[in-house]
């Protein structure tokens, strides 16, 4: 077969494979299979990041908070980890459909940190605290803002070349970088310290930038895969459907969540995605893709039926109790003894902040899906 005919075919199996997971993540909701993920010869995952993806840091600095207490890590490690769910969150679906190790966390000096770290942390933000602060945001923000965790990355990056020249592009070849999500938390502290939604607007700016200035960050320290995830519908999240709820029917949209919030999300990240259209063509060589959180929440919202999830309690929390919601902001779970769903797989919300691991796992379904092709990696159609 000649180089023409080769380049052709590669060019029609990538055709087919945007595809077939278009037409799946259209009309289907079974995706395809997430092991496909290892036709990209993932070897390494860092991740940065806030609660949606610690696997530990902040249990290491804070083994009394929320997610250090029972009942978190119930229904897979059978104790809490420091993960804010009951079991698995999206990254620990994405390392096993890469085919490598749940990411240690980088504050455990004792492990093993061969096939990537996890740099994430419960409650940071993009912003610094002094930024925050600056916001009049001040109550709930922790030190490890997005800064701090690149501080960590640059560092353990360097240790790992300290014996070997020209490392970095070698190494860098076969590693995926997951920049957040991020900035999610500044919004959702602003808009719980009282801040209106005009308010939080007005941050996007910033925190895009922070969120980009991050992803160039990576690139100059070898980074050639990036993945930059957008933010959630705040809007369908017991917290604030608790916070913010109100009589007027007109204030929620076909799945029952808030309008405002969900339009607040989609303004930040179609900023977001703007300026990563921008830095990729700053950046031509390295393969910068926008993870859609917020869609991939809608799909499994809109099928949480079909995906065997209780459409009943589709907006609630397992972990929680009162209101229509089961979630107060007085008696959350881990701190008070809350009563806890019989089934939590039936469930997307595991706390009314953060989802339980099968929600999880059909999320990184999706953006494994999603993703893919924009990667371009090897794939094999007889496989598919």
């Amino acid at each position: 077969m000649s180089p023409n005919n080769i380049l052709s075919l590669g060019f029609l199996m990538t055709c087919f494979m945007y595809l077939l997971f278009g037409v799946a993540m259209s009309f289907d909701p079974h995706l395809p299979d997430i092991s496909m993920l290892r036709s990209c010869n993932i070897d390494k995952i860092y991740q940065l990041g806030d609660s949606l993806s610690d696997t530990g840091n902040h249990n290491i600095e804070n083994p009394f908070d929320q997610c250090s207490m029972p009942p978190y890590g119930s229904s897979f490690f059978q104790k809490p980890t420091g993960r804010c769910s009951d079991g698995l969150l999206m990254i620990d679906h994405i390392a096993s459909a890469a085919g490598i190790p749940f990411l240690n966390p980088y504050l455990d000096a004792s492990a093993n940190f061969s096939h990537g770290s996890n740099f994430a942390v419960v409650g940071s933000t993009a912003l610094s605290v002094q930024s925050m602060a600056t916001q009049g945001i001040s109550f709930y923000v922790t030190n490890y803002s997005l800064g701090v965790q690149l501080h960590w990355l640059s560092k353990h990056l360097s240790s790992l070349c300290e014996s070997e020249i020209d490392c970095r592009p070698k190494k860098m070849k076969n590693t995926l970088f997951m920049v957040g999500e991020t900035g999610g938390n500044d919004y959702n502290f602003a808009l719980l310290e009282g801040k209106t939604i005009d308010e939080a607007k007005s941050m996007v700016p910033e925190v895009v930038g922070v969120i980009i200035d991050a992803v160039r960050r990576v690139i100059s320290l070898g980074a050639v895969q990036v993945v930059v995830p957008g933010n959630f519908p705040i809007g369908c999240v017991p917290i604030f459907l608790t916070a913010f709820q109100t009589t007027n029917a007109t204030a929620y949209d076909k799945n029952q969540c808030l309008k405002d919030l969900n339009e607040f999300a989609v303004f930040h990240n179609q900023y977001l995605k703007q300026a990563i259209s921008i830095l990729k063509k700053e950046n031509p060589e390295t393969k910068i893709v926008y993870a859609d959180y917020y869609n991939a929440f809608l799909w499994l919202l809109e099928n949480c039926s079909y995906l065997g999830f209780d459409i009943t309690s589709a907006l609630k929390a397992c972990c929680g109790s009162g209101g229509k919601y089961r979630y107060s902001s007085s008696r959350v779970c881990g701190r008070a003894k809350l009563p806890v769903c019989s089934n939590p797989d039936q469930f997307i919300s595991w706390d009314g902040m953060h989802m339980t691991q099968r929600a999880y796992k059909f999320l990184a379904k999706w953006l494994v899906a999603d993703i893919l092709p924009q990667l371009n990696c090897n794939f094999n159609i007889a496989d598919s």
